[in-house]
């Protein structure tokens, strides 16, 4: 499965920026608004030790990780919800990503200009949240007028439906955003179709100076901490300027003393990956054989059947059994074939619930 994240922020936040550290592709970075026109999409490889380790122990002709897309989405202004800027091109564009990097200026630096005239990042949070959540409400008010309608009519699905768009209705118009809104999934269903900005996801990263990155923040972060604790969303330190350094190193042990130079133990490109899994709630497994080393996405809690499915749907389809090997046996045993003969090979029927990290092999029959 693919996950896309888009980036998104005022201009100049340092969104681009982040981008380049993240793809390598290089998006154009300048000091004005709307840099960024057409979104940039960068697909990166997912960083995993576990693949290191099952490299060395199997040698496959080749290894290949997951990935990510990270979109980098034109900056938006006040007034976008009613097409200033690039406004409307901003919001088609998140429709299509399966959560928001919302990316928010937390340095000072005279030499950057801020749209806003000055660097706030409650201001600059509470600008695209008010714009998503005015574009949201309009959606919501289009089809109340249908489910209204139906529902005077005798509906009584519709009557439902009504009574559920004016729960997120009554949100966005108190200033909240849709995802703050408690709901069910038939509840959720009902607002499916409108795919709602709001509703996406959202890890809120802190654009620092390289000061501020090694003292786990400033004043300015902890204010933004302090403005979405209600959310419960993570907020993510990032140094972009550090990270585009980091991007231009290819030597491994560079890159390590690079990152304790600033007390560091891993970029904030790995924070960012990692947080961006656990908001999507997905976890990876593994396939192992001389061919191939590979890693594979999938949600938590997903059973095998649905696990062979994201490999090819005719595994699904004809799913039989799964033989799950725990890397930490892998490790001691160092063949399949001591593994078995240790017992410590599981097969699994269509019911097993498949853990991060898990190495398998699928039996299926079209």
């Amino acid at each position: 499965m693919g996950l896309r994240c888009g980036i998104v922020g005022l201009p100049n936040v340092g969104k681009s920026t982040l981008f380049n550290a993240l793809s390598n592709a290089k998006a154009e970075s300048a000091n004005y608004p709307f840099c960024t026109i057409e979104p940039n999409v960068g697909v990166i490889t997912v960083p995993d030790e576990r693949l290191q380790i099952l490299e060395k122990l199997v040698n496959p002709k080749r290894v290949l990780p997951t990935i990510i897309e990270f979109v980098d989405i034109a900056g938006l202004v006040k007034g976008a919800s009613k097409g200033e800027g690039l406004g409307n091109k901003f919001l088609a564009n998140i429709r299509e990503v399966d959560a928001i990097i919302h990316v928010v200026r937390c340095f000072e630096d005279p030499n950057i200009v801020h749209v806003a005239g000055g660097v706030d990042p409650v201001f600059d949070k509470d600008v695209i949240d008010t714009e998503l959540q005015l574009k949201d409400l309009e959606s919501i008010d289009k089809k109340l007028v249908k489910s209204e309608r139906s529902a005077k009519a005798g509906d009584a699905a519709a009557k439902k439906e009504v009574a559920v768009l004016q729960r997120f209705k009554a949100a966005l118009e108190g200033g909240q955003n849709a995802r703050a809104v408690q709901a069910d999934e038939a509840e959720l269903e009902a607002v499916a179709d409108l795919q709602l900005l709001t509703i996406k996801p959202v890890i809120y990263v802190a654009n620092v100076d390289e000061a501020s990155i090694a003292t786990d923040g400033n004043k300015h972060v902890a204010a933004l901490r302090e403005h979405v604790k209600a959310e419960n969303a993570q907020v993510v330190l990032v140094s972009a300027a550090i990270e585009e350094q980091i991007a231009d190193m290819e030597d491994p042990e560079e890159k390590e003393m690079f990152l304790a130079e600033y007390g560091l133990t891993e970029s904030g490109l790995n924070k960012l990956i990692r947080a961006s899994y656990e908001l999507l709630n997905l976890i990876t497994y593994f396939t192992a054989g001389v061919q191939e080393v590979r890693a594979w996405t999938i949600h938590r809690g997903d059973k095998a059947p649905a696990a062979a499915g994201v490999i090819h749907s005719d595994f699904e389809k004809g799913f039989i059994r799964a033989e799950v090997i725990k890397l930490a046996d892998y490790q001691e045993y160092k063949t399949e074939v001591k593994i078995k003969e240790a017992g410590k090979m599981a097969v699994e029927g269509k019911e097993y619930v498949v853990q991060d990290g898990d190495i398998m092999h699928f039996r299926f029959n079209v």
